[in-house]
């Protein structure tokens, strides 16, 4: 529903900033629990969106990002 795609729309602005973002950073920002928001990149955003999602390890934590 609509609030399925707010929450989208807010992961994917996340993802465009210059350092990404981490899944406890989307967590917090859509509410949603780890696996939602693992769920979240590798279906609607990366197979329904088509949007390539890169990740890197810093400082033990994973942080993704949208490759421009």
């Amino acid at each position: 529903g609509l609030a399925r795609f707010r929450h989208e729309h807010a992961c994917v602005a996340a993802l465009r900033g210059p350092k990404g973002a981490s899944i406890a950073n989307l967590m917090k920002l859509t509410g949603w629990q780890a696996h939602s928001v693992r769920g979240a990149l590798a279906g609607a955003l990366k197979k329904a969106r088509g949007l390539v999602i890169v990740s890197e390890k810093r400082n033990d934590e994973r942080f993704y990002r949208i490759e421009a």
